[in-house]
């Protein structure tokens, strides 16, 4: 006696809107891998490097060659000098060591509160059901709309009487109060992308929430974590705004509010500006090229369903 495997019938219409879906997506593709699209990348590429490596050459020009020509001439009379980094780095009118590590201060805490806060609140948002839970996940993602400067004035009111303003502090507040709509919108989505019989089997075998969060998801949400690490740092250390507004302080200026009084003082001093500048972008250029696979890939996850 012999059976036979009943074979399921297509569902109508599917076969047609995956065939349609897989040509659209070799379109695509093959749009997006051309030759045309690689010569137009590249070009891209290079007309967005040539304003960052005339910085780079000009800020080891000499300061006569810098006022005379065009950083282009170092190429049939090149002139070198390391004079204008040690005096953006150790002058007494700039000092750049100094408020190089006053811009850690403020980046690293910033950075680390908002993702310790937004891992809890998105695990709570993805995983525990409370009454309430999709109008408020609605009205915290509704907070990226409300504009930054709208915000500032009230914040420094509240640190000058709680005895805040001038310490380190106030930076620090605000930025993870600033980050945190965003950072909880991408963990949480991060999260729901996760598959549950993983939580569901950890529930199985007695795991309660704190063991389900550190030893099922945290280590599955490097790329998420890190994604938003590198935008979180980035936008702390360029930031000019919040750090001009609550680092009132000397001791607590960052980089970037130094280097907004050299443009505005010292306007024709280019071979401090070059240097300057550079010293100031050399870090958040080294962590996103480190970094930058885990940002690519942090912020793809939990974009799409299906």
């Amino acid at each position: 006696m012999t059976t036979t495997t009943p074979v399921m019938a297509p569902v109508p219409g599917e076969a047609d809107t995956r065939g349609r879906v897989h040509s659209r997506a070799e379109r695509a593709q093959k749009r997006l891998t051309s030759r045309t699209a690689s010569v137009a990348a590249i070009v891209i590429a290079v007309l967005w490097t040539v304003p960052t490596f005339g910085l780079l050459l000009t800020s080891f020009r000499p300061e006569l060659d810098i006022r005379r020509s065009g950083w282009w001439s170092m190429f049939t009379d090149p002139q070198f000098t390391v004079d204008n980094y040690n005096q953006v780095l150790y002058g007494g009118g700039t000092d750049f060591a100094t408020l190089f590590v006053n811009s850690l201060v403020i980046t690293l805490p910033s950075v680390v509160i908002p993702i310790t806060l937004a891992l809890l609140a998105a695990y709570a948002f993805a995983w525990i059901p409370f009454k309430g839970r999709s109008v408020l996940f609605v009205a915290v993602f509704a907070l990226q709309i409300v504009p930054l400067q709208v915000t500032l004035i009230p914040l420094l009111s509240l640190y000058v009487d709680s005895g805040l303003a001038g310490s380190f502090w106030t930076v620090w507040l605000s930025h993870s109060m600033f980050a945190l709509p965003l950072a909880i919108f991408l963990l949480h989505n991060f999260m729901r992308e996760i598959p549950p019989s993983l939580v569901e089997a950890a529930r199985m075998d007695g795991a309660g929430h704190v063991k389900i969060f550190f030893q099922v998801l945290l280590p599955l949400l490097t790329p998420a974590i890190a994604a938003f690490g590198v935008f979180q740092f980035l936008w702390v250390w360029n930031d000019l705004l919040v750090s001009l507004t609550f680092a009132s302080s000397p001791d607590t200026v960052p980089l970037t509010v130094r280097l907004a009084d050299m443009v505005g003082s010292r306007g024709s001093d280019w071979y401090l500006l070059a240097a300057g500048a550079f010293v100031a972008m050399v870090v958040p250029l080294i962590v996103f090229v480190a970094l930058q696979r885990f940002f690519v890939r942090g912020l793809l996850a939990g974009s799409v369903k299906g």
